[in-house]
């Protein structure tokens, strides 16, 4: 039992899949010394809720609509540099284990885990640590010998870009205009303003009609 002196986790669980969704919620809500102060249904409901409630932990999936987890937690990290977040996924593909840990996740476990290791993952991570599964330490550590964090960095379009300026370019391939995408990122239209102007001199474009070739030459922006 969680004691008087110690305050419970708070843990936001973000997953597209309703079902998962609530038993994770309901399953971590039962847990020792973890309260479920929130969900969110992909990554850019996400960060509304972590904005309004404030977590310690989030527990997120990877694959989503509208904002992937990779993304969110690169730009969640980013704006709450004290946030910890922990990937719970099905996926295990090498590159994109190493893509989540670059964005700054603190840990990566499979939806296969068991309550206990996922229990025990959430107050690892809240301490401050790593938490990773048996399974995936040693895909980890395989990948880097590999080089597999170049790979990586390669494989996804414009790299020199950050997370949060893909997100923007994505939004620009789809026509939106910069205030559509302030709304769509939870950020300030000057913020976007500054990232567009970014992305113009990383991809030494002078124009938006320029970035918007650029970016749907390489796939972003189609339905």
């Amino acid at each position: 039992m969680t004691t008087v002196d110690e305050t419970p986790i708070r843990v936001v669980v973000v997953d597209d899949h309703e079902i998962f969704r609530d038993g994770l919620t309901a399953l971590l809500g039962a847990l020792d010394g973890v309260e479920v102060v929130g969900t969110a249904r992909d990554g850019r409901d996400a960060v509304h809720v972590v904005g309004e409630v404030s977590p310690d932990v989030v527990v997120m999936d990877i694959q989503m609509p509208r904002l992937d987890g990779i993304e969110a937690t690169e730009f969640l990290v980013g704006r709450h540099p004290a946030l910890r977040v922990l990937m719970l996924t099905m996926n295990d593909d090498d590159e994109v284990i190493l893509s989540a840990i670059r964005a700054g996740a603190c840990g990566y476990l499979l939806k296969e885990s068991g309550a206990r290791e996922v229990h025990a993952a959430i107050r690892a991570a809240a301490a401050g640590g790593m938490v990773f599964g048996a399974s995936m330490e040693a895909k980890i550590v395989a990948a880097l010998l590999a080089g597999g964090t170049r790979a990586a960095v390669t494989e996804e379009p414009f790299p020199e870009l950050t997370g949060r300026e893909r997100s923007v370019l994505r939004l620009l391939a789809q026509g939106r205009s910069n205030d559509d995408i302030a709304r769509e990122l939870f950020v300030s239209a000057k913020t976007v303003r500054n990232a567009v102007s970014t992305i113009y001199a990383k991809l030494g474009v002078s124009n938006r009609a320029e970035a918007v070739i650029r970016a749907r030459d390489a796939g972003y922006g189609r339905a």
